[in-house]
């Protein structure tokens, strides 16, 4: 029996036709030998040149268009219908001279970035950037060893539609997730990424002057070492210092200049810092020395080979940077319950302190305690005084019963107690659920501070924390009496600063709260459901209003028969409802591909 012979194998040929009209390529035309830069006429005389060598007089009629061209860079944007893409692009890519010396054209892949700050959407530019200025920014964030999802590289086919489609998207997700990344969206590599204007300043330089001014009429300082991006700020810096006769003796020096919520004058600014030197409580960092001007602070600390709470929760070095020690721990272990219990009663006695004497703080959070022993030390008192943003203000922000200076340090102290007790920060801001923990006390004090319900009624004050029962029993046993004496002048300039900061956050929350109104009744206009019942209803008008109108006929022809004039209306159908009227909002082509895409900064 014969076997049968398996059919014949059959191909099918498709052709993926694009719906766009017009193909945009960014070029850069490289003159290796040097010589006059062609002006822009002379450069599209170069690419008809290489259409008309390449695919003869019926290439060089292709209409192509020069966009923008950069006589500096000899780069320049094109726009050509996209059936001719394949011919441009083959003909720019063979073309090897240029007036009798060697050029060649590149063809570069870039992508428009629109990056909007805080929810104005007048606040917002955008960028350019090419693939290879995304895999430098991962390369420099792999310090972080977290894992970045970087679309890969690719050698062959990289220029495909479908392949730069697919990488768009890739790289707008890998843009989400650094920009919703608490640490990475404020690191300085991110920040100068995507607003490359507002972050071009050397902030280490402008330190260094600003502290060699100062040592000039305090030869007694001496800077060992700067101590590089071991903060989160991007304008505050830290240098490792030692007095010259006490030479193994080692301070900590923080330069920073003011920020947006400085309201202090600057006589009331100097004074306030200076004054800072001469605080002294069990639970408040020693300042050795705090000077101000009327552009920047500067303070001198002793430096703690310990480190901060937060080193200690991480297992970090003190000395290394901020992404490296907190991004991502290789461990994730909260603190034991009595350590729990007597760290947090230290704090919130300082915070309470602080709070007695009209003294705004802020900005408390893991790595701004510092550890002397089995003793929590707050840091950073001159942060308010110089108005510079706290580390959690993007979640405070969102909720408008956080709108006292007091409110803000006990939702931060939420964040403290979750990091001491998790070894980790809170996924979400609200939590819905807490992971088990070593005591139902504490899960007590986070939900009354972290949870929606919280969020909606307002923060509990510090007095109740310390009435509840995780804190209640702690014993203190250190003895020190506190003083901090703030003059009665100084009191009033300091609580005028507060209503001020407070104003300022009430106004942001005001904003965030009605765009977020806003964004959600264009989401639910725009949802399928809505869409359907719209349709729905717009056809029950239509049937209506068809119904309406021949009743309306009907009648007049009545009339008109019964009037026995002798002169009958023409018969017409019933006019056709009205559709009801759409907005519509035209988008323009790119003056790039891909298309642009959107990042919340």
């Amino acid at each position: 029996m014969a076997r049968a012979e398996p059919p014949a194998a059959t191909f099918e040929r498709r052709v993926l036709r694009s719906a766009a009209e017009h193909h945009y390529l960014r070029v850069r035309l490289e003159l290796p030998d040097g010589g006059a830069r062609p002006s822009v006429a002379q450069f599209k005389q170069l690419v008809v040149s290489a259409l008309r060598e390449l695919h003869g007089e019926v290439g060089a009629a292709l209409p192509v268009d020069v966009l923008t061209y950069e006589e500096k860079t000899l780069s320049a944007i094109l726009r050509v219908v996209s059936s001719g893409l394949v011919k441009l692009w083959s003909a720019l890519t063979l073309l090897g001279f240029y007036q009798n010396r060697r050029c060649a054209f590149r063809v570069l892949q870039e992508y428009i970035i629109r990056v909007q700050r805080g929810v104005s959407a007048e606040n917002s530019w955008q960028i350019v950037r090419r693939y290879s200025d995304f895999d430098l920014l991962n390369n420099s964030l792999q310090i972080s060893t977290l894992s970045l999802p970087l679309p890969p590289k690719k050698l062959i086919g990289n220029m495909e539609r479908e392949f730069i489609a697919e990488r768009q998207k890739g790289l707008q997700a890998y843009l989400d997730v650094i920009t919703t990344h608490h640490i990475l969206s404020n690191c300085e590599l991110v920040k100068k990424f995507l607003d490359p204007n507002s972050y071009s300043v050397n902030y280490t330089e402008i330190a260094l002057q600003h502290v060699s001014m100062f040592f000039r009429s305090e030869p007694k300082w001496e800077v060992v070492e700067p101590l590089k991006d071991i903060g989160w700020r991007i304008r505050k810096k830290y240098f490792l210092m030692k007095i010259k006769n006490q030479p193994k003796e080692r301070l900590m020096l923080s330069w920073a200049d003011p920020g947006p919520d400085k309201y202090l004058s600057d006589k009331d600014l100097q004074y306030a810092v200076k004054l800072l030197s001469s605080c002294s409580h069990p639970y408040i960092y020693k300042i050795t020395f705090a000077t101000a001007n009327e552009s920047s602070a500067l303070v001198i600390r002793p430096f703690s080979e310990k480190g901060t709470l937060k080193d200690l929760i991480y297992k970090a070095k003190p000395k290394d940077p901020f992404l490296k020690k907190y991004c991502n721990p290789k461990k994730i272990q909260g603190l034991e319950l009595q350590q729990i219990k007597t760290y947090g009663r230290q704090i919130l006695e300082v915070l309470k302190f602080l709070h007695e004497k009209g003294f705004p703080y802020g900005h408390l959070h893991s790595a701004n305690v510092m550890l002397d022993g089995d003793t929590c030390k707050l840091l950073d008192l001159e942060n308010s005084l110089l108005g510079l943003p706290s580390f959690y203000r993007s979640y405070f922000s969102q909720f408008r019963k956080i709108n006292t200076l007091e409110g803000v340090d006990v939702h931060c102290f939420g964040h403290l107690l979750y990091e001491m007790t998790y070894g980790r920060p809170p996924d979400t801001i609200p939590v819905d659920s807490f992971p088990p923990a070593p005591s139902v006390f504490v899960v007590s004090v986070l939900e009354s501070i972290l949870t929606c319900e919280a969020m909606k009624n307002g923060m509990p004050t510090v007095s109740r924390l310390l009435q509840m029962p995780l804190f209640s029993d702690v014993l203190l046993t250190n003895s020190e009496k506190p003083q901090f004496k703030i003059p009665t002048k100084l009191k009033e300039a300091l609580k005028t600063s507060k209503e001020c900061i407070e104003k300022r956050l009430t106004e942001e929350q005001k904003l965030i709260h009605q765009h977020r109104r806003l964004t959600r009744a264009q989401s639910h206009h725009g949802s399928e459901e809505e869409k359907k019942k719209r349709k729905i209803l717009a056809r029950k008008k239509s049937k209506r209003s068809a119904y309406e109108s021949g009743e309306e006929h009907s009648a007049k022809y009545s009339n008109s028969n019964n009037s026995g004039s002798g002169a009958s209306s023409p018969l017409t159908s019933p006019s056709s409802p009205t559709p009801p009227s759409t907005a519509g909002i035209k988008f323009t082509a790119s003056d790039l591909l891909p298309i642009p895409f959107n990042t919340l900064f």
